[in-house]
């Protein structure tokens, strides 16, 4: 079984606890505590078994930078949550995008890894003040995949970014382990090489 790991990431009030119960448990729980927490679900999908384990740290805010570091060290992909009527949530998810990237790569990690970027709460629509064009444009300069959704409105649209995210995840872990198990061979090789090399010389 494939152990996948997501961190969950977001302003206070983005709704991003709201976002991950609603997939775990297809249910809508408006308000929660703002306690760190550990999920843990099994699932299939593609017909392959997976133990699926999401970090749902205390909110960040903009000064959140020492609360990312663990989260972002661990898990192998994210999902960063803003409200589409607050902007101050948006430039809260655009600086949590920069310090994962910036994270990863002062950790020596891939910087490509898998990410998704989640305007939140679409049913406030009419009182919105972060456009989908602005959310679209964001994910596209850090390549990430972009989706607006309603916690309190559909299960469907949650599961289906969860399911891409997943997807992408498995990707990104198989393309790490061909890498390593090639860069191994190659180092395997030249040993082999320099050894009977050197025993041919001497003969």
């Amino acid at each position: 079984m494939n152990d996948i790991k997501l961190a969950l990431l977001g302003s206070p009030g983005a709704g991003k606890s709201a976002v991950l119960v609603r997939f775990l448990t297809r249910r809508f729980i408006g308000e929660y505590a703002s306690n760190a927490s550990l999920y843990h679900k099994r699932l299939s999908i593609d017909g392959r078994q997976l133990n699926l384990e999401v970090f749902d740290p205390c909110s960040q805010g903009s000064e959140a930078r020492c609360i990312l570091e663990e989260p972002v060290d661990w898990a192998d992909g994210f999902v960063v949550v803003y409200n589409i009527s607050d902007r101050t949530s948006f430039i809260n998810a655009k600086n949590l995008l920069r310090q994962i990237r910036e994270t990863r790569v002062d950790n020596c990690k891939e910087t490509e890894v898998p990410v998704c970027l989640v305007g939140n709460k679409q049913d406030l629509c009419h009182v919105r003040q972060v456009r989908e064009d602005e959310g679209r444009c964001l994910a596209q300069e850090n390549r990430c995949r972009f989706q607006e959704v309603s916690a309190a409105e559909s299960y469907q649209d949650i599961a289906n970014l969860f399911t891409h995210l997943i997807r992408q995840v498995m990707e990104h872990l198989k393309y790490r382990a061909d890498r390593r198990r090639y860069s191994g061979s190659k180092s395997m090789a030249k040993l082999i090489n320099n050894v009977f090399g050197k025993r041919r010389k001497s003969v």
